[in-house]
């Protein structure tokens, strides 16, 4: 308003000023700021422009009013100026417009020419004062707009300033407005008489507001809003809740001209829209292309595809949805065209080396006009092989006038999608260039991103049109690499459906082989109906039925789609047989046709082999190495894919649920797979998975053979017998069955079947029933005689060498067994025993070879035992003299007797020598006991065995038969019963009237038997022990004597004692008695014999020598007695000490004689000549008291003299077992007493 001609003067400045500088532009309800460059549309001031009530127009609304003027003259605003200000403001006031500007222009060349006026600043003034009393901002003044000054400059920024302030404040105020209008309208739609469309054309008009402020994610918000809206209200109309307005969508489909995208605006379709009168492909059109349109001002093409993709399916959903009625190929030509017009939209915007990058982005329209392509040209009889009849082109003409008329914008492209079209449809050479390249294009574009799945489905479709046009042989290279894919991820539907296709491609192609596998395949393919399986099945039985008449080549198949394997058994179940023998082999076939099937034969190849030493393995040796079952369990196939080195991960699947945010009820719910990334990513470097390449048939000369079986659907027996020859090991390597020429092979059986063929020789074992033989007594010993190959015939007999300390007992009946070599008993046979001095002959029964005979037979060797006695009389170990090999073990093990037999069998000119160890029960010690000059002799019989015996007529003989001798018994029992380790003593005394010998040789006897057993058959011979006894007479007594100290009545602790020792000779001079101790003087003979006083157990302390040497005359009663003091150390009943009795024997030494013996006595170092049974301390025999070392430095290297234990029998102690009382000191406060 206000002065046009200074507006139009200003508006070229004002119009390029305006939009150069950015402004902030902050939206309510949070929205972030945005910068934003103002752009406006300047129109002349009319009333009828301002909006009326109920307006939402956005585009046309009047965001800003300003007044221009350049009045200098107060007399001029006060005539005009002033009223028309007035008039201005009171129709803004009446039509609600409080956005409002007045500008005063002021110009340097009018102040010139007007002397008289006012300062400017007045008519500012006044115009604030009249007009902007509460808005004084309203009216701002522009300085010379037209000069080029700085003045100007600053005015003009000030200016626009405060123009683009006041123009964004009263923008977003009434945007606000307008999407609360708008938000209203909405939320209404759920009340009757509700339009989508003007709502639609509402929210597309804030779209466009956006989209003039370049704010173009703003406006493309709008229009996907309005998408989803839309989509919303479809799928509730599915679901039977729809709209009434809907149904003007619901119009059948008269035209499917395709996407329109090369317009920034579809008028013509916004005017249906606008107007009620759209379908839902005109809106779904419409909306994309404005989409389309905002995505590409955005710079995202690829966008454009990805949406445009989920357009044409979702179109095609909401059609069925809304039961819109579409013509047959109407919505194909529909979607072709709109993939073509999409992917030519983006190619125009965009060069082609982007386009090569994003191929994965376009891919999916290539492919899907492709697939709508096919549709067509199948719909209009252009694939068949005969080509179009009059009713496919009835059709044809029909789509094609359906199209219209081609648009202008395009009529120019030669390559338009509307000529495409036209052009495929038109012819079937025509339709199969156009179909072709469209799939070879999408096929190399899916192998160049990586998504073979995807091309291999292509290539599929492309298969089924070879196969339409009668050329199988392009079809099978495209079916044959999707089939190889699909095996090796594992997707069994897909297999099972290209397989079909395949089994048609080889079928026409005449390939007999390869389709007969298909068929086998096909037959056992569980994903198929019992007809299409029993189809197939029914296929390989008819090839095989026409080739029986003209018998040719075999077609050998792998058996894993015929029939499975499943297990094994063998008969007997360690597959071990003897040449010669029976075997049996029963295998389980699972059969996967569905319809019985009847077979020529079934057939094992075995392959042969035998060792490179001789094959002489035994039965007891394989069986030991080999299964006992006999059922080998081979692994199921769960599937008939392979599996590949790189198997797949397991799933990982979770629940997934989708709730209302408004009331938190339950909306969708399913599952999801967390790791679909891994489970659909390509397998890298597979190879041919389809068959194994070449099934090879193996011929061998050793084949089991089962013919003329029937296979029934499931498991089948199958069983075949053989008999071994040659031996050997067997090894089974390829399963066989044939129907005709038809072969189905399992060229490798895994884990390997074996089964060993032994040729045995013949062997004798011989072993006792006992864990041991006991000697004396009958024990039975088992004879196992293994037959091997050869037959024992009637009269082979064993001859057994007699040994003279081992009987054979020959019974009345002896009965063998004869058992097979699987140990099942055939029959009982008598055994014929004939003995002689020398040998024993054992009658065989007749036996087959590889049998085996086992009997008993009664053994018996002689018990006896002996014993050698040394110098002494004590109890001793007996060391038995025996001409065969005896050993005594350590401790109280049973001594054990080797009888070596020698056996001569009839299938050998070998001697069989064996040895059975006997041993025996008893182990018999004896020892020599004194009692002054009288002598005893007790034997002690101990049961080292398990059995308890009965032991009678006990008895001891001198074997020397010595004159005036006799052994008094003093067993009272005549029988006495031994327990199993516990022992039996016995006891005689030695008499004698003369002088006894030096040594008395004795054999010692008893009867034993077994207690438990009855009355035997036979008489046992008794046990017998010898031993020898020397020395065994007494030359000398000891006895010791303790008294108290003088004047004391006992003995105390603490206090001396004296000790009075006296040794008494019995015999004048004997034998015994010449030695180097031996002293000859005038008078008599004397010997030297050294005493030693011992206390072992610390009782007493010997005070002074315990030890020395006496010269003692060899007569009778001849007596020497020593004095020395002791002490006790404890109160009580004490023992004596022990005297021990030695010879002193001189050294050999030449200087021996120089020596004073008493020197040696002093120094106690003497040698000691013990006994082996004697435990003396050889370094001393110094006791309490000894003050000198016992080997002196002094004499170290003199002659030591030795000393010579007595034998006990020589020597007899009368002071052993008496005790001497010892009382307590007075004065002791602890009392200790030795109790023994």
């Amino acid at each position: 308003a206000g002065d046009q001609n200074l507006f139009t003067s200003i508006y070229p400045t004002l119009s390029q000023q305006l939009p150069r500088e950015p402004m902030e532009w902050r939206r309510s309800y949070g929205r972030a700021p945005k910068m934003i460059h103002l752009e406006s549309n300047f129109v002349q001031f009319k009333e009828e422009l301002l909006p009326k009530e109920g307006n939402k127009a956005l585009l046309t609304f009047p965001f800003l009013h300003i007044y221009w003027t350049e009045c200098c003259d107060t007399e001029v605003y006060k005539a005009t100026v002033k009223d028309d200000l007035t008039k201005w403001q009171n129709v803004l006031k009446a039509h609600s417009s409080v956005d409002w500007l007045i500008v005063v222009v002021e110009s340097d060349a009018k102040k010139k020419n007007k002397t008289n006026i006012l300062p400017r600043t007045s008519i500012v003034d006044k115009i604030r004062n009249d007009f902007c009393n509460k808005q004084s901002d309203r009216c701002v003044v522009l300085s010379d707009p037209l000069k080029d000054s700085s003045r100007t400059q600053e005015s003009w920024n000030a200016f626009l300033t405060k123009l683009r302030t006041l123009l964004l404040m009263s923008f977003t105020k009434n945007l606000g407005k307008f999407e609360d209008d708008m938000r209203t309208l909405r939320e209404k739609r759920t009340e009757p008489g509700w339009s989508f469309c003007e709502y639609f054309m509402v929210q597309e008009e804030l779209a466009f507001v956006f989209e003039m402020l370049q704010q173009f994610e703003d406006a493309l918000v709008q229009y996907d809003e309005l998408d989803a809206l839309f989509s919303q209200y479809v799928v509730n109309f599915g679901a039977g809740d729809g709209a009434n307005w809907l149904t003007f969508f619901c119009q059948p489909v008269k035209s499917w001209n395709g996407l329109v995208l090369r317009k920034p605006i579809d008028m013509e379709k916004r005017e249906l829209i606008q107007r009620q009168e759209a379908t839902l492909l005109d809106l779904r059109s419409y909306l994309f292309s404005r989409q389309c349109t905002l995505l590409l001002f955005l710079q995202r093409p690829w966008e454009v595809a990805q949406r445009a993709l989920e357009l044409l399916h979702s179109c095609v959903q909401e059609l069925k949805l809304l039961e819109v009625s579409v013509p047959p190929g109407a919505l194909d030509c529909w979607v072709f065209l709109s993939c073509l017009e999409v992917l030519q939209r983006i190619e125009g915007c965009c060069d082609r080396a982007q386009i090569d990058s994003n191929i994965a982005h376009t891919v999916g329209l290539w492919s899907y006009a492709t697939e709508k392509l096919k549709a067509l040209g199948y719909l209009c009889g252009l694939v068949s092989e005969k080509g179009p009849n009059s009713e496919d082109l009835n059709r044809t003409v029909d789509l094609l006038a359906g199209l219209g008329a081609e648009r202008p914008e395009t009529a120019n492209t030669a390559q338009s999608p509307y000529k495409k079209l036209r052009e495929a449809l038109s012819s079937v050479e025509a339709f199969e260039k156009h179909y072709l390249d469209l799939s070879h294009a999408t096929i190399e574009m899916y192998t160049s991103i990586g998504r073979t799945r995807s091309a291999k489905l292509v290539g599929k479709d492309v298969a089924e049109f070879y196969m339409r046009k009668r050329s199988a042989q392009k079809a099978e290279a495209h079916l044959q690499g999707a089939l190889k894919t699909y095996l090796a991820e594992g997707w069994a539907l897909p297999v099972t459906h290209t397989r079909k296709q395949l089994a048609e491609c080889q079928k026409h192609l005449g390939q007999i082989e390869n389709y007969l596998q298909t068929s086998s395949l096909l037959a056992s393919d569980c994903h198929l109906t019992q007809e299409e399986r029993a189809h197939f099945c029914q296929e390989i039985l008819s090839f095989a039925q026409q080739q029986v008449d003209s018998p040719g080549h075999r077609i050998l198949l792998p058996m894993h789609s015929f029939a499975q394997l499943r297990d094994l058994h063998f008969d007997p179940s360690n597959a071990v047989v003897h040449a010669g023998g029976a075997l049996s082999v029963e295998i389980t076939l699972y059969s996967q046709m569905p319809v019985p099937v009847h077979m020529d034969q079934i057939a094992v190849n075995v392959h042969f082999n035998i060792e490179k030493n001789s094959y002489r393995k035994t039965a007891e040796w394989l069986t030991k190495h080999k299964t006992s079952n006999g059922i080998i369990n081979f692994p199921a196939e769960t599937s008939l894919f392979p599996v590949s080195q790189n198997s797949s991960p397991a799933l990982e699947l979770s629940e997934m649920f989708e709730r209302s945010p408004s009331d938190n009820s339950l909306n969708t719910t399913g599952i999801i797979c967390r790791n679909v990334h891994m489970l659909l990513r390509k397998q890298e470097g597979g190879s041919s998975l389809e068959t194994p390449p070449g099934v090879a048939l193996e011929d061998g000369a050793h084949v089991l053979r089962c013919s003329s079986v029937t296979l029934q659907p499931g498991a089948n027996r199958v069983a075949f017998r053989t008999q071994a020859k040659e031996p050997g090991t067997y090894t089974l390597r390829q399963l066989c069955a044939s129907v005709g020429p038809v072969w189905f092979v399992l060229p490798h059986i895994y884990p390997i079947v074996q089964y060993d063929v032994y040729s045995q020789e013949p062997q004798l074992h011989v072993e006792p029933l006992a864990d041991s033989l006991l000697a004396g007594i009958p024990q039975k010993v088992k004879f196992t005689v293994t037959t091997g190959h050869y037959t024992v015939k009637n009269g082979d007999s064993l001859q057994l060498s007699n040994v003279e300390a081992m009987l054979i007992l020959c019974q009345t009946e002896n009965r063998a067994t004869i058992f097979s070599n699987s140990r099942e008993e055939s029959s009982v046979a008598s055994l014929r025993i004939q003995a002689s001095d020398k040998v024993t002959s054992i009658g065989l029964p007749a036996a087959p070879a590889y049998h085996v005979i086992e009997f008993e037979l009664e053994v018996l060797s002689l018990p006896s035992a002996s014993a050698a006695m040394g110098e002494r009389g004590t109890q001793g170990t007996p060391e038995i003299h025996r001409k065969q090999k005896d050993r005594q073990r350590t401790g109280h093990c049973m001594v054990t007797t080797d009888h070596k037999v020698s056996i001569d069998c009839p299938w050998s000119i070998y001697s069989t020598v064996i040895a059975l160890t006997f041993s025996v029960p008893f182990r018999t010690t004896h020892s020599l006991l004194s009692s002054g000059t009288r002598k005893y002799v007790q034997v002690c019989v101990q049961n080292l065995s398990e059995l308890d015996f009965q032991l009678s007529d006990s008895s001891l003989m001198d074997v020397g038969n010595a004159a005036d001798l006799q052994l008094a018994p003093l067993n009272a029992r005549c029988q006495q019963h031994i327990h199993s380790k516990q022992s039996v003593f016995f006891v005689w005394e030695i008499q004698w009237t003369q002088e006894p010998p030096p040594a008395l040789h004795c054999q010692f006897s008893v009867g034993f038997s077994p207690a438990s057993e009855e009355r035997l058959s036979i008489s046992l011979k008794p046990y017998t022990y010898e031993f020898q006894v020397e020395n065994f007479f007494t030359l000398y007594t000891v006895k010791a004597e303790i008294s108290p100290a003088v004047g004391a009545e006992y003995c105390r602790t603490g206090s001396l004692c004296s000790l009075e020792v006296s040794i008494t000779r019995l015999a004048d001079l004997l034998e015994v008695d010449k030695d180097e101790a031996l002293t000859e003087s005038d008078e008599y003979f004397s010997t030297k014999l050294m005493y030693e006083v011992v206390d072992n157990s610390s009782n007493w302390a010997v005070c002074g020598k315990s030890c020395g040497v006496v010269s003692m005359p060899v007569a009778a009663q001849a007596t020497h007695r020593v004095h020395m003091e002791v002490m006790p150390l404890f109160a009580g009943y004490l023992p004596l000490p022990d005297v021990r009795l030695f010879k002193y024997l001189p050294h050999h030494s030449a200087h021996s004689s120089q020596l004073d013996a008493d020197s040696w006595i002093e120094n106690d170092s003497l040698s000691v000549d013990k006994h082996p049974d004697d435990q003396l301390d050889c370094s001393s025999v110094r006791s309490r008291g000894s003050v000198a070392s016992v080997a002196s430095s002094e004499h170290k290297g003199l002659p030591m003299p030795r000393l010579q234990a007595l034998p006990a029998g020589q020597v007899f102690n009368s002071s052993m077992g008496m005790q001497v009382l010892v009382i307590p000191s007075q004065d002791d406060h602890v009392l200790e007493v030795s109790v023994t």
